[in-house]
Order: structure tokens, then sequence, then C-alpha cells
């Protein structure tokens, strides 16, 4: 992937002979005599931006170099050596800057000081887009105040002194990021950034309905939680198979109690009927109601039976089951003999 090239510029700053603790980046927010940067408003530098370099500058293995002219990014272009004019390892944060507070000037450097044949220290820096200050990558002595802008050769030399000292993260932090991106969407490795835009712009139209960015943001994560809300409870609700039975067994079941409901209460209308019938609480007429309405309300014809009275003359015979007395043989008495006797007649015609 290709590189983002690194921002970077020099100051010119006023050294006085004799000098140990050089300050060499003002606080707050300042810009280049030539009018730069153009990329962005100002530079600026402040305590929580100074404490990364501090830091970079305690984990250094070799110490910061003071050069002449800038000769150390002039070097790879005219051949000529970089000889140093000194060298710093700590910096420090004052209310007014950032300091370079252990400058060690080398003879030559600290006679042509004091004898002012050099006047200024000129910083070179690299900055991000928004201007704040990242990193402090070397320092010369110089008497040009216009070195702010650097010439092309020198700045394809810096850029590679920013590459191999590993000061600017910019690269690795957008390297990361596409990493991250290809993750996210499931893309193969080796996938470009305009593929993985492609595919992330697939992903925000999904989200917003179409609508694309003009859309309200989405709030991914909330919208993650909530699925998987949702997932749980219905994991949580879904029916047991060793607790429930499939539907089409249910409704089997269902039609053979139907079936054997209807059995039994028409086996039920036929005992009521038939025993109403014979204690006269049906009359034979009736038959047909009852069993009408035996269909379409049992409970009403059970009530209706309950109160009705039983007709004796209907459910039996007035003799018992007996001949009747008027059939029944019978012996005359001893005056109708005497008098059948007297008469000649016979006692047995008598019954006739």
């Amino acid at each position: 992937m290709a590189h983002l090239a690194p921002r970077i510029a020099a100051l010119t700053i006023d050294i006085t002979p004799g000098q140990t603790a050089l300050k060499l980046l003002p606080a707050g927010t300042f810009r280049a005599r030539d009018g730069r940067p153009a990329e962005c408003p100002y530079w600026q530098l402040d305590a929580a931006l100074a404490a990364a370099l501090v830091i970079a500058a305690a984990q250094r293995q070799t110490r910061y170099v003071i050069d002449y002219e800038h000769q150390t990014l002039n070097s790879p272009v005219n051949g000529q050596p970089a000889p140093a004019a000194g060298w710093f390892g700590t910096l420090e944060w004052r209310e007014d800057g950032l300091y370079a507070t252990d400058v060690q000037w080398t003879a030559r450097a600290a006679a042509m000081i004091d004898a002012l044949e050099y006047r200024y220290l000129s910083p070179v820096f690299a900055y991000d887009k928004a201007g704040n200050v990242i990193a402090l990558l070397h320092v010369a002595l110089t008497n040009n105040p216009a070195l702010d802008e650097l010439p092309e050769l020198q700045v394809a030399a810096l850029s590679r002194l920013v590459s191999s000292t590993s000061l600017i993260q910019e690269d690795t932090t957008m390297d990361e990021l596409i990493e991250q991106l290809r993750w996210l969407l499931n893309l193969p490795v080796g996938v470009t950034a305009d593929e993985i835009k492609t595919h992330l712009q697939k992903l925000i139209d999904q989200l917003s309905d179409g609508k694309g960015m003009a859309a309200a943001s989405v709030d991914l994560r909330q919208l993650l939680a909530s699925q998987q809300t949702q997932i749980a409870a219905l994991t949580a609700n879904q029916a047991d198979p060793a607790r429930f039975v499939p539907v089409d067994t249910m409704r089997a079941l269902q039609q053979q109690v139907a079936s054997l409901s209807a059995q039994l209460q028409s086996g039920s209308q036929e005992q009521l009927i038939a025993a109403a019938l014979a204690d006269g609480r049906l009359l034979p007429a009736q038959e047909a109601w009852a069993r009408e309405l035996a269909g379409s309300n049992l409970a009403a014809l059970t009530s209706y039976l309950a109160t009705a009275p039983r007709i004796a003359a209907l459910s039996g015979t007035q003799t018992g089951g007996k001949p009747p007395a008027s059939d029944a043989p019978t012996t005359p008495d001893a005056d109708t003999l005497a008098i059948c006797q007297q008469f000649g007649l016979d006692p047995a015609a008598l019954k006739d």
C-alpha cells in the first residue's frame, strides 16, 4: 500500500552563545515566516502533544543531531558529509514551549556561535493534517531565515528519514484501520482500499434503508445488541420436541376425542329417550321432537325430563299383569245353587 507523504516543517529560532538549554518549539499555535503551513490554519503544540515527544526522546537509543545547514538532508543529494554541530537527548516541556535541556556543542560549533558566525537554530518536525506536532526529527544551525521552505530534494530525503526512524505513525494507523475493516466486512487478505470502500458503502446502504450517508447515523453496536437480545428471546421460547407433539398428531387426537364424545352423547340420548318413553315422561308423538332437541342441546332435554311427570297408565297395565276380574272363574253361592236346583238350571251357565 502506498504510504502517505509526511508533512514536515522547519522553524528558525535565535540562539545565543553558551546556551545548553535551547527552546526548540513554541507553545500554542505558530506559523513559519514564509506563511506556511498551507494545508492547515497553523501548527500547534501543547502539553499533551509535547508529552509524546518527551517520551519518544527518552526511548531513543541515539541522541538527536544538530547539524550545519540541514546537511543531513542534503547529504544524499550532494554526497558531502554531514558533520554534527551538537547533540542532545532530553526534551522538557515548559510553559512557553519545548526545550532541549542537555545540548552539547562541538568545539567548532561553539566557537562559531561565540563569533556570531551562526545565529539561528532550525528544528525540523513532522505534523498531522490538523497541524499538531507529532515528531521532532533533528535540528540545524543556519543563518537562512527562509529555510522553512525546503527544496524538493530535501523533502524527499526527509521523507526517507521519517520512514526509516518510524516517527510518523499515520501510515501504520491507516494499515491497521484497513485490516480491521477487512475483518469486519469478511474480505480476503490483500483487498484494495477501493474494494473495501465499495463493500462498506453496501453495508451503509443496507443499514440506512438505501438512504446512504444522508440518513441519520446508525448505532451499529446498539443494533447488534438488539438483534442478539431478540435471538436469545426466540431461542428461549423455542418449542421443546420432548415436551410438545407435532400439530398433525394433535389434530388426529382431537378428531378421535370428538368422535368418541359423539358416540357417548348418542348413546346417552338413546338411553334417555327410551327411558322417558317407557315411563310416560315422553309420549310417542314427542319422540321426534325429543331427538331433535337432544342433538342440539342435550342438557335442555335432560332438564325437561327431570321435571316431566310420569304417567302410570302409559308405563304399565291396570291389573298389574293379572287377568281382569271379569275373566276369573266364580263359584255360585248357596242361594244360587238352590235356585238352579229348583228350576233345573245348570249353575255353570250363569256366568254367561
